[in-house]
């Protein structure tokens, strides 16, 4: 059975000025296996969804999507669906409009990764499970990125991510923001993960000039 991805609509009003696609994590299985609306994973991105939506209904179209396959060590990879819901996030609205990526843990991963994309105006990046060689596909010269961790985060790790900040620095506006005490799951503190996602992807997409949260104090390995 061909296995393929799915774009949710979450808002889609008929003015946007903005696009938000919101990608999902979760782990590897041994055998190939199909994304289910139903994982933990995915379901814990529907209300990040949905506070972006509300944040500003009538500028921001908001879609999710769920991957053609669990994990990331699969052909094609989360960021062949984030290329393939670019262009299906286009075609419904029958523009294109500048777009922000907003992902968790290997979601997380596929947003910085898909930042080099020409319609990605800027990425979110929630307890991204991420590797520091990673790098980003085109160009991000100037794009706003936001990394946000949890200190107590055991699956993802947050220093990988401060190293990769890092080398990303040279080439994008990346801020990198530590959540104490939350862990990988975000259910801890899960309000201050949402609300800074949706900050930020407001500012990114409709006031472009409004300074982003900046980081200062990345943490080590």
């Amino acid at each position: 059975m061909e296995l393929e991805p799915r774009l949710i609509d979450v808002s889609t009003p008929r003015r946007a000025r903005g696009v938000v696609i919101v990608l999902h994590g979760g782990a590897s299985r041994r055998r190939t296996m199909a994304v289910s609306p139903s994982q933990l994973s995915v379901l814990r991105m529907v209300p990040i969804a949905h506070r972006i939506a509300n944040a500003r209904r009538h500028d921001l179209a908001v879609f999710r999507l769920l991957n053609s396959r669990r994990g990331w060590d699969t052909a094609p990879t989360p960021l062949n669906d984030v290329r393939w819901a670019l262009g299906q996030a286009e075609a419904r609205l029958g523009r294109r409009l500048p777009v922000c990526l907003v992902g968790h843990s290997l979601g997380g991963r596929a947003a910085l990764l898909g930042a080099g994309q020409p319609s990605v105006r800027g990425a979110v990046a929630l307890a991204p499970w991420v590797m520091t060689s990673d790098s980003p596909r085109g160009d991000i010269a100037g794009k706003p990125i936001l990394i946000v961790h949890g200190s107590e985060d055991r699956v993802a790790s947050p220093g990988r991510a401060a190293q990769l900040a890092r080398r990303l620095q040279t080439r994008a506006d990346v801020s990198f923001v530590v959540v104490k005490g939350a862990g990988h799951s975000m259910l801890r503190h899960h309000d201050e993960f949402s609300r800074l996602a949706a900050d930020f992807t407001t500012k990114t997409l409709l006031d472009p000039n409004h300074a982003n949260p900046r980081a200062l104090n990345l943490p080590g390995r």
